[in-house]
């Protein structure tokens, strides 16, 4: 589907009429089943990473992908480029990374006409739309601090001037779970700027013989675009229309402050297993997400298994186990789902 078909016919449609919302969750859906056959040529499995990371980019977030190496997760994040036919830029984050590295600087340059010299600001790799932050803790706190405010305002500063950054703007931080030595792990408050985090995990047997033949062989793949950057921008605002019942909402602002200890309706299990809990902006991440998890189901309004789906990727790094949690092999995966198993749906 080229970028004009996707909104070719509701184009002129305004977000107040009933069927607005309605009409563009089923183009939505249709896109991204396109993509997922799409992607099925070049990556094996990881549906649900893919699903995961078109959420967080038609809400305008952020996010990080967690797993071993050897697991594609270069591969998706470049192919989800091409996809959705957004400027691609790699970032391999290392001890020795400078701010301006990623951001730009200023060059000496002499001005031919004039003979006079002046400096000009050459971009980094942050001016790309789909941004990967390859192992984004082997750098030092200053530069992945460089990354965030740009992250959070889409600009950056040199010299007193500013950058704006190209928009959609959706970062990818990945990490590897394995080894800590030499890293720089991110700050509580910076990885709550990250709207999910993803576990990117192993493939099944059936899939990595797939995996095995297949990239083994001679046959390549092309990928054609399947969206375009007006399309996502549209999709961005078309995301905010969509319809959130009282209760639902409610819902998952209970599911955040279920994970506050200092919360006398908490548990002592509960109080016990956890340090802190999620802030307000989990609420937000919470529904935001299901909203847009519904579009990419067709659907114009979220459901209360939209909230439970996104349950971990929005909490899991907003929460902090306590040393008896850790001494008791229990990890923020597990509370999450105890928190989901005791909360009801509805307070009678």
């Amino acid at each position: 589907m080229a970028s004009s078909s996707v909104s070719s016919d509701i184009e002129q449609k305004s977000a107040r009429d009933p069927g607005f919302v309605a009409a563009e969750a089923e183009t939505v859906a249709r896109a991204y089943r396109q993509m997922v056959a799409a992607l099925s040529k070049v990556i094996v499995g990881q549906e649900k990473v893919l699903e995961l990371m078109l959420t967080a980019l038609f809400c305008q977030g952020h996010c990080i992908l967690e797993g071993v190496p050897g697991l594609a997760k270069t591969l998706m994040i470049s192919s989800l480029s091409k996809l959705l036919s957004l400027k691609f830029g790699r970032i391999q984050f290392t001890p020795d990374l400078m701010p301006s590295d990623i951001t730009g600087t200023e060059i000496l340059q002499e001005n031919k006409s004039t003979g006079q010299r002046e400096l000009r600001f050459v971009k980094g790799p942050l001016f790309a739309n789909l941004v990967l932050a390859d192992e984004i803790n082997r750098t030092p706190p200053k530069t992945q601090a460089a990354l965030l405010q740009a992250m959070q305002e889409y600009h950056v500063t040199v010299s007193g001037q500013s950058f704006d950054l190209p928009r959609p703007f959706f970062v990818l931080g990945t990490q590897n779970p394995i080894e800590s030595e030499g890293t720089y792990p991110l700050p509580e408050a910076q990885l709550d700027r990250f709207m999910f985090k993803i576990s990117v995990d192993y493939p099944s047997l059936d899939e990595e013989i797939l995996i095995a033949t297949s990239t083994t062989s001679r046959q390549t793949a092309e990928l054609e675009p399947v969206m375009g950057e007006a399309d996502i921008l549209r999709i961005q605002r078309v995301v905010r229309d969509v319809i959130v019942a009282e209760p639902v909402a409610a819902y998952a602002v209970r599911l955040a402050r279920a994970t506050r200890p200092a919360d006398p309706s908490n548990t002592a299990e509960i109080r016990r297993w956890l340090s802190w809990g999620a802030g307000p902006r989990a609420c937000q991440s919470l529904l935001l997400g299901a909203k847009a998890r519904a579009l990419l189901d067709g659907r114009p309004s979220i459901a209360f298994d939209d909230i439970r789906a996104l349950a971990r990727p929005v909490l899991r790094h907003r929460l902090v186990a306590s040393f008896t949690a850790e001494s008791e092999g229990v990890s923020t995966d597990m509370i999450i789902d105890r928190i989901l198993e005791s909360l009801p749906e509805t307070v009678s």
